[in-house]
Order: structure tokens, then C-alpha cells, then sequence
């Protein structure tokens, strides 16, 4: 008779999570700037395809903000249930709501490393060909939430300068609009150089595997021999996936395992949503950003 009665509750506990799952009538997802709109909108368009078929959402709805920023507070707001940050976008937010959302996996690039890299770039025939040589000149960041395009350029790039904080060194700085807009505007020679991102594997001849320099190398509306790399930063811990904490924990692990499953069962889609050749995704919690929650909470702020 016990066993009778424990199999009913679970299997009531059950149908209720199921329940709570088939609550969630619209799945919305946040996509972050950097890359033009068009194109962001095309290359998630098959993870739409997949959650409505898998997760039978009635609509799944694709957000691009203008800005990091944009997707931050949507999340914040809870007007969003799921998006792919940097790491110092997650701290932004885990800094101004900590119990808002939660990281889910991470990328693991094909070296099985789970960071990438700050990288400078210059105009090849800017006559630059180190980091020092910004002395006096504009130098550009992508976006003041971008991890690789502000926070840890802002961090590290001192080291290399002799010590001294790196708007003391140039002669002035900016941002770019996000990294593709970044890289166009030091080609057009509105910046002298500027900070992008990429896996730091492979060549900088082919704009690495990954990154943002690998995908405008892609599309063709960058050609790598007409930029020099000054500067390549420390690793960085690969930026999250993140969702909704009010998700049922049913819905989140489904999400997680269906996510894990995704580089074997549609390794096309993957690669177009994450902008490059990775090796796969790997489970995370908040403890494996602490140190960039840590760096910007101490330089920027929340």
C-alpha cells in the first residue's frame, strides 16, 4: 500500500512539472549586439525551429537588442527567458539581481579550453605592430558591457603599457557599436585600434576558429591581411548561457540536456549560433564567473 501511495505522488509531482513546463506558452530569447541584426535573426533561427518542435512552445521569439545592455535588462525584467552573454554581461547582471537568472552551460573551444581572448587590432598599414605603439592614438572598445571589448582590456592592458591606466596612455577612446561595427570603424580609421574577441586557436590569418573576427573573415566583410593583432589578452572564461531562474527546474534541465545534445544532433546549427568551430558545451554555475564578477564590480561597478 505505501509503495502504491509513493508511486502516486511521484507520479503527481511529475504531471505537475509537466505541467509547469507547458505554462510557458512563449519562449523568448534575448540576442546581444555586436553582430548586425539580419544576421543574428538568421543564424538562431534554427534553434527557434528546434525548441518549438522539442519543447512544443506554441511560439519561440527571437529579441536582438542594439546594445549588451538591452538584453541585460530584459533578463533583469523578466521579459526574457533565455540568451548567451560575456561573462562580464552576466556579472552586470548578477551584480543587480543575483537570484535573476542562472549560467547553464558554457562553450568549450576545440582545444578543450573553456576561454578565449581580448584582441587588438590595427590597420595593416597603420605602421603599428605592438601594443605600445596606441601611445597618443584613439583607441576603440566595443561595447561598455563586452568583456572582451572593455572590462578585461581595461583590466590587463595596463601590464603591458608600463603600468599606467590605459585612457592615461592613448589619446582618446570609444565605442564602437558592438565588435563587428568595432572592427569597421578602425578599418575606416575612425580608431586607431580597437579590442574584439576570438578563440585565440588556430591563425589570426583566418580570424582564428571562433570569434567575431572569424565570422566577419566568413562573411567576407573583412579581409585578415588588412589587420595586424597588437595585443592579445589573457584567457577568458567563455560567456554563459543563461535562463530565467523562475524557470521550472524541470524546463532547465531539459533545456541544459537538449543544449549538450545539440553539437551531435545538429552540429550545422551549432555552429551557426555560436559563431565558429567549438568542440561543445560544458554544465557552469555562477562560482565559474566569480573572478570576472569580482573584476568588474572593482572597476565599473554593477
Amino acid at each position: 500500500m505505501l509503495k502504491k501511495t509513493l508511486l502516486a505522488a511521484v507520479a503527481l509531482l511529475s504531471l505537475a512539472g509537466a505541467s509547469h513546463a507547458q505554462d510557458v506558452k512563449e519562449f523568448r530569447i534575448g540576442l546581444i549586439g555586436g553582430e548586425n541584426e539580419a544576421d543574428r535573426l538568421r543564424n538562431n533561427q534554427c534553434l527557434v525551429d528546434h525548441l518549438k518542435q522539442e519543447f512544443g512552445f506554441e511560439k519561440v521569439s527571437l529579441f536582438p537588442a542594439a546594445d549588451y545592455d538591452g538584453v541585460i535588462q530584459g533578463l533583469l525584467g523578466g521579459t526574457l527567458d533565455y540568451a548567451e552573454l560575456g561573462a562580464s554581461g552576466y556579472a552586470k547582471a548578477y551584480l543587480s539581481n543575483p537570484k535573476a537568472i542562472e549560467p547553464i552551460l558554457t562553450t568549450v573551444q576545440t582545444d578543450g579550453s573553456m576561454g578565449y581572448y581580448s584582441i587588438m587590432v590595427a590597420r595593416k598599414d597603420s605602421g603599428m605592430t605592438k601594443v605600445t605603439d596606441i601611445k597618443g592614438k584613439k583607441l576603440g572598445f566595443a561595447d561598455p558591457d563586452s568583456t572582451s571589448g572593455y572590462l578585461i582590456p581595461t583590466v590587463t592592458l595596463p601590464a603591458a603599457l608600463g603600468g599606467k591606466p590605459v585612457k592615461e596612455y592613448v589619446g582618446s577612446t570609444g565605442f564602437g557599436g558592438g565588435h563587428e561595427n568595432l572592427v569597421l570603424e578602425v578599418l575606416k580609421g575612425t580608431f586607431d585600434a580597437g579590442t574584439t574577441f576570438g578563440s585565440g586557436v588556430g591563425n589570426f590569418k583566418d580570424g582564428y576558429t571562433s570569434g567575431n573576427l572569424k565570422k566577419m573573415a566568413d562573411k567576407g566583410i573583412v579581409n585578415m591581411d588588412d589587420l595586424v593583432e597588437l595585443w592579445k589578452s589573457p584567457l577568458i572564461p567563455n560567456g554563459p548561457i543563461v535562463v530565467r531562474s523562475s524557470l521550472s527546474a524541470d524546463m532547465k534541465k531539459k533545456l541544459t540536456a537538449y543544449m549538450m545534445a545539440l553539437p551531435k544532433t545538429d552540429p550545422k546549427c551549432f555552429s551557426a549560433i555560436e559563431g565558429g568551430d567549438f568542440k561543445g558545451f560544458a554544465e557552469v554555475n555562477e562560482s565559474f564567473y566569480k573572478p570576472i564578477i569580482d573584476a568588474r564590480k572593482a572597476t565599473i561597478g554593477g
